[in-house]
């Protein structure tokens, strides 16, 4: 049973999906007017994790992820590298893939929308709003009245509308009735992109993008939106306020949110200048040590960055490669007939089995779940000393598919550990091989069968090729 804690409710609920096996899931993707730093790596991982983790537990999931790709920031980097608005989008989405790929997101199947392949999706929202008298038309502007929604508005950042007023600056502007009155549409302006709409020409606000995207690929009523802490307010709570006024849904049933990465305890932003970029990281660090950084901290808690950390990550990382190494060295050398079944390891492995799927279900705690590998992990470094039967070279065998598993398939975290073998022991492997060819060549089909088998039992697949034999472990 997969439990989440959902910001809407403040308490960790059972999830329950709209349709029984299915995932839909709508997570805040970048403004693409920079490359992304680590801040933003971070949802980017932590939600990728989250989609790997439900298919892991057997759903199907439906994952969207948008580009805001016309945006005041964009404008201005428009003008000042003197290209088109398209061509800043396509210049930074691409630095996203490029960047993303090397922290291993999970591209297939994925459905990433752009906000201006959407501006009818928002128009048709729009007008729907001002029909039902949730917005109103200002000299070419369109606001969404938040007075009219006010008995729900500030759900889910636990507000009220009383606090926020009091709170809000004064609007030395005319245009609008209340100072929390957001914009869905806005005018154009001199030099700026736009689209035609009823109130004019104009591009949209940011928040009605993602209601756009989200109402499009996954419906008025979905199970999961994820984002970083900091679009809390206002940005999901007004996509709430014109969701439901606009679309007619219940909107989002669970809402996540990851922390902060912090720089010296400061917030990581790249409008405060204290920022990293993923691709400046990337020079000095594996992007899988990043990604097994990120996740070694649960995602609801802040994460303090610095290489003294991340270069703890790697010692973990390497710690759990090589004892993957050493177990394959340890299945290579074959079974010893005296030798240990490793009965202590296999309640050590059905005992660590069990805690990281009982810690993903509490809330996607990657952190727990990391720590039940190192546990076993310790385990198998111990192993790895002793005679082992055969009963515990299966046994080690297994293990070593459970780990590379969890950790590739479900973490997203790549382990190099392929043909880490002694050179005495690839001598011996090829020197086994020398003799199957022989085999092959006096037709001896029996023998080649059977060294084959043999070697297969041992952890070595073998690929027989036009010209060569080619191994693996």
């Amino acid at each position: 049973m997969i439990k989440i804690y959902n910001t809407l409710t403040g308490k960790l609920e059972e999830f329950k999906p709209l349709k029984e096996g299915e995932v839909s899931m709508y997570v805040c993707g970048p403004t693409v007017y920079n490359y992304i730093h680590v801040g933003n790596a971070r949802p980017a991982i932590f939600f990728d994790t989250v989609r790997r983790y439900f298919e892991f537990r057997g759903y199907k999931v439906k994952y969207v992820q948008n580009f805001t790709d016309v945006d005041d920031k964009m404008i201005k980097r428009a003008n000042e590298e003197g290209i088109t608005l398209k061509e800043v989008a396509d210049k930074y989405i691409n630095g996203y893939f490029e960047d993303t790929s090397k922290v291993n997101l999970k591209e297939e199947g994925m459905i990433r929308p752009k906000a201006t392949e959407n501006i009818g999706e928002m128009i048709k929202i729009i007008k729907k709003l001002i029909n039902d008298g949730y917005a109103y038309e200002s000299q070419g502007d369109v606001y969404f009245n938040v007075e009219k929604y006010k008995n729900e508005y500030g759900v889910l950042s636990k507000q009220s509308i009383e606090d926020l007023q009091s709170g809000a600056r004064i609007d030395i502007s005319e245009i609008k009735k209340s100072p929390l009155d957001f914009a869905l549409w806005k005018s154009a302006k001199p030099g700026e992109p736009s689209w035609k709409s009823p109130w004019g020409e104009g591009r949209p606000g940011w928040h009605i993008e993602c209601s756009a995207m989200s109402n499009k690929y996954l419906g008025p009523t979905f199970d999961i939106h994820g984002g970083g802490q900091d679009l809390i307010f206002p940005h999901h709570e007004n996509e709430i306020a014109q969701s439901k006024c606009g679309t007619g849904g219940e909107f989002a049933r669970y809402w996540i949110h990851n922390g902060y990465i912090n720089i010296k305890g400061e917030k990581m932003s790249k409008s405060k200048g204290n920022f990293f970029l993923l691709r400046d990281i990337l020079k000095d660090f594996d992007g899988n040590v990043i990604r097994f950084f990120i996740l070694s901290s649960h995602y609801r808690k802040p994460i303090d960055f610095s290489d003294v950390e991340l270069n703890q990550s790697k010692a973990g990382l390497e710690r759990i490669e090589n004892a993957l190494s050493r177990a394959k060295e340890k299945i290579v050398s074959g079974p010893k007939d005296n030798g240990s079944s490793l009965e202590e390891l296999k309640e050590i492995y059905n005992q660590s089995k069990e805690k990281f799927v009982t810690s993903m279900d509490d809330d996607f705690n990657t952190a727990q779940g990391i720590g039940s590998i190192f546990e076993l992990v310790k385990e198998v470094n111990r192993s790895a000393d002793l005679d082992v039967n055969k009963d515990g070279i299966d046994l080690l065998k297994e293990i070593v598919e459970y780990i590379v598993n969890v950790m590739e398939n479900v973490l997203g975290v790549k382990l190099k550990i392929e043909n880490q073998v002694g050179n005495m022991t690839g001598e011996l492997i090829e020197f086994i091989l020398d003799l199957r060819r022989d085999a092959r060549d006096n037709k001896d089909w029996a023998l080649s069968d059977k060294i084959r088998d043999r070697l297969l039992e041992m952890g070595i697949k073998i690929k027989d090729g036009k010209d060569k034999t080619t191994w693996s472990i």
